[in-house]
């Protein structure tokens, strides 16, 4: 049976490997942007970059970061004091979420409705990177979301967040087995 410290690594490492291909996109986009050919239709052939592309390369990267962080300290049962709480976690997830949010909803005003271009590979390259800017922001919600449950369920915001010595660590396995003799 899964526990609830399990299913949070699994998001966490969704998260991680959703962020790293958002760092390539944008990656790709900036390569595009700051080096465009003269003849090149987009800002007349003059090399430029998009801020908003800039914040999701700089989110992504600060999301890989915390992900592997939170995932050591779940794994392996760290304890780092404060730095390794469920208020610590969630004080990281609500700016990851802020700054997701942000970076989404001004890509998406920015690149909603690219479907007339679909054939140039730059136009397919923003749609993706919109779609996976909007997927990491969920992604970080379920997360705040399972960590704050957890973090009530146990009455646990200022403990480890790997939960090893809570008296009630969210899983449930039931009520004790009856056994006929006291030997099985």
């Amino acid at each position: 049976m899964a526990t609830i410290n399990g299913v949070r690594v699994g998001l966490y490492v969704f998260l991680w490997l959703c962020s790293a291909v958002l760092l390539g996109l944008t990656g790709t986009r900036l390569h595009y942007t700051l080096r465009l050919p003269p003849g090149d239709p987009l800002n007349n052939g003059r090399s430029f970059y998009d801020p908003i592309v800039a914040e999701l390369l700089v989110t992504s990267v600060l999301a890989m970061i915390w992900s592997s962080y939170i995932i050591h300290i779940i794994h392996r049962s760290y304890d780092y004091g404060r730095f390794s709480s469920f208020a610590f976690e969630l004080l990281g997830l609500l700016a990851l979420f802020t700054l997701y949010l942000v970076g989404a909803a001004i890509a998406s005003t920015y690149w909603g409705d690219l479907f007339w271009c679909h054939r140039y590979w730059q136009c397919r390259i923003l749609t993706v990177l919109v779609a996976f800017a909007w997927i990491d922001w969920v992604l970080v919600f379920i997360i705040t979301v399972v960590s704050v449950l957890c973090a009530v369920a146990n009455a646990a915001f200022w403990h480890p967040l790997h939960g090893r010595n809570a008296a009630r660590d969210s899983y449930y396995q039931g009520p004790e087995p009856k056994r006929r003799w006291g030997l099985f």
